[in-house]
Order: C-alpha cells, then sequence, then structure tokens
C-alpha cells in the first residue's frame, strides 16, 4: 500500500484502561509492522508512563473529570475541555491518522469527538458491562463499538456492536511455568493450596483490612497466602504485621510477574474491574470477587455479576469482606469440586484473541479510509 497507515489510540486513567490499549496496538503493529501510531492520554494520568515504556509515543491533554460534588470547581473543568478539544484538533491535523481507537478515559472524549467530527472513522472499546459515561456519549460518533459483555444494546446501537472480549496484558498468556516451578519462583511450596489477594498496584483498603482482621484464622488455616498490599498501603502494613504475622501469609506490595502469580494460585481474591476479570476468564482461574464500591456507575458490581449469575464466580460485597471474605476464602480453596466448577464456568465465558480481531476491525476502517 503506498500511503502508510497511521491510528491513533486514546484514552486511559487506570489499567483497565491502558492494557487493552497498549494490546491493541501491539496487534496493529504485528498485522501492520511500518503502521505509526500515536497515542493520547490526559496530563498527569498513569498513561503518560505507562504508554512510552511500552515503545509508543504519547501527547498529553489537559482534561479532567468533573466534580459532582464541587460544582464550582467545574468552571475549570470546562476550560480545560475546551482546550483540550483545540490541542486534540492540532495533533490530528499534525499526525493525519487513517482511523482513531477510544478506550473510555478522560483523554478519549476530546480526541474521538475530534476525529470523528474531521471525518477520521472511529473504534470504541468498551471493557465494562456497564458502559463508561465518555463511551456513551460517543457511541453516536463512532463507525464501531466493540465490547465484552452480552446486552450492551442498552447502552449502544445495536447495529454497532460487536463481542469481541477484553484484549489482556500478553505476558499473561505467555507464562510456561508449572503450578510447582511458579510456585518455587515465588517462594511458596507447592505441596500446599495457595490463595491470591490482589488489589491492584495501589492496593484496595477492604481486601487489606479483611486480611489484618483474621491473622489468627489465616495462622489456623493450613494454607499458603500470597497477598499484594499495594504500595501505598504496604509500609502501614508491614508495622501492623510486626510480631503478629503468621508464616504462612507472604506479604508484598507489588507482583511484578502476574503470570506466576495467577499459575501458582489455586484461588484468587481480587477486585471485579473488566481487565482483571478477562484474564480471569482466558486463564480459567476460580476467583472471589470483592467489587470495589468506590468507581463510575458501580461498574465493578455489574461485571462481577456478569459472572456470578454463570456460577463462575464467588461474590462478597465490600461492606461484608472485613467479616467474611477470609473464612469464604479458606474454605473456597479447600474445596476441591467448587474450585473445578468455578475454573470450567469461568473458561466458557473467554474471548480469545480480542487484540487481534479489534486490530483487524481498525486497519479495515483506516484502509477504507485512505481510498476514499
Amino acid at each position: 500500500m503506498s500511503k502508510q497507515l497511521k491510528f491513533i489510540i486514546s484514552g486511559g486513567g487506570t489499567g483497565g484502561h491502558i492494557f487493552p490499549a497498549i494490546s491493541i496496538a501491539n496487534a496493529i503493529k504485528a498485522k501492520v509492522p511500518d503502521s505509526d501510531i500515536l497515542f493520547v492520554g490526559a496530563e498527569g494520568r498513569m498513561e503518560m508512563q505507562r504508554v512510552p515504556a511500552a515503545g509508543y509515543p504519547i501527547k498529553g491533554l489537559p482534561v479532567c473529570g468533573f466534580d459532582r460534588k464541587r460544582l464550582w470547581r467545574n468552571f475549570a473543568v470546562l476550560w480545560k475541555l475546551w482546550k483540550s478539544q483545540r490541542m486534540a484538533k492540532r495533533i490530528i491535523r499534525e499526525f493525519g491518522p487513517s482511523a482513531a481507537v477510544g478506550v473510555g478515559g478522560y483523554a478519549s472524549g476530546p480526541t474521538i469527538n475530534m476525529c470523528a467530527d474531521m471525518g477520521i472513522p472511529c473504534l470504541i472499546q468498551e471493557q465494562n458491562s456497564y458502559a463508561g459515561v465518555t463511551n456513551k456519549l460517543l457511541a453516536k460518533k463512532a463507525m464501531k463499538i466493540c465490547v465484552a459483555y452480552d446486552g450492551m444494546e442498552r447502552f449502544f446501537p445495536a447495529e454497532k456492536i460487536e463481542n469481541l472480549g477484553n484484549p489482556v496484558r500478553q505476558s499473561l498468556m505467555e507464562c510456561t511455568l508449572s503450578r510447582e516451578e511458579a510456585a518455587r519462583q515465588l517462594g511458596l511450596d507447592p505441596s500446599s493450596r495457595i490463595l491470591l489477594i490482589v488489589g491492584g498496584s495501589l492496593g484496595a483498603r477492604t481486601l487489606n483490612e479483611s486480611v489484618l482482621q483474621h491473622l489468627e484464622e489465616i495462622k489456623q488455616s493450613g494454607i499458603q497466602i500470597l497477598w499484594q498490599t499495594g504500595k501505598y498501603y504496604h509500609n502501614d502494613i508491614l508495622q501492623q504485621l510486626e510480631g503478629r504475622q503468621p508464616a504462612n501469609l507472604k506479604v508484598t506490595d507489588f507482583i511484578s510477574d502476574m503470570g506466576a502469580a495467577y499459575r501458582a494460585a489455586d484461588l484468587v481474591v481480587s477486585r471485579a474491574g473488566a481487565s482483571s476479570i478477562s484474564e480471569f476468564c482466558l486463564l480459567g482461574m476460580p476467583v472471589i470477587l470483592v467489587p470495589s464500591p468506590n468507581v463510575a456507575e458501580n461498574h465493578q458490581y455489574h461485571n462481577a455479576m456478569a459472572l456470578v449469575k454463570r456460577d463462575a464466580a464467588i461474590h462478597v460485597s465490600d461492606a461484608d469482606a472485613p467479616k467474611t471474605l477470609i473464612s469464604t476464602a479458606i474454605a473456597t480453596v479447600n474445596d476441591q469440586a467448587m474450585l473445578e466448577k468455578l475454573a470450567s464456568n469461568v473458561k466458557q465465558l473467554a474471548k480469545y484473541n480480542s487484540a487481534e480481531e479489534i486490530a483487524e476491525r481498525v486497519i479495515e476502517m483506516a484502509k477504507k479510509y485512505i481510498q476514499s
């Protein structure tokens, strides 16, 4: 093809937006090696570090979210949105994309909106079972909407929807370690049951409190627990554990090799972010989900229920977790029949090759655009 294909990918704010975005970019590059990809993110957000680390250039916009509690602060928000629209327009004109992808998050709003207004074909990818505000606003202007859950017609035009699943971190799928090798690599004994508790890179206060309130029960359980506290809470937790830490509780602030951690674990306790759930499905991981209540539209609860109603996960509410989570987890990890049922059911919900499928749609849109 004589004209180079160029793609803008916009969005971010959380790993749940950034991991799919990078996976889509990698899939585009694998299919069209000479393509040019530019990310557009929000200044000061996670994507401004994660995207360059993955090898892609990124431009930042000053856009931020509306403050629903302190309405007077939204004058500055509106000004930043106006400025972001102007900056996005300049970025698009200078880069000259053949197609654009929005993955949700603040920056995707002005970027995808401006691309659509300038006649550039746009695809949006919605990770959650309850659509985010930005993607709902962009739906009318998008040419195609890729989703990860059934029933998304309540948010988007049905004729634009295609359920292709959520792209996940490729490193997880490429892990070749056996359970025994993974356990030993993490300093765990593969001969006993292993429970993995993760609350994201920053941690989750409720999950951490649930562990701290049940140290004696953990000590008596006979299982091993690998507990990712998150960097924000780690030092405080180490102080609280001083002289009280059970020998079967391994504590870390961050797990760099999640592929090994998942491979070693018999059961996972996690929040219910869309990317994490997609990983559990693809890996066939038995999981107890504790949805965060501190997210837009309570979307983690809806994500969790999509699995729970298919007997593919166990749900413990954030409010109940400090009392019941650890006892539920210990009982479940020791119930082989339950573990096998959860693993079998969750694997049936997996969507394979999501990034490659989405990349194909975007490349097709871009080729039609430059030929028109």
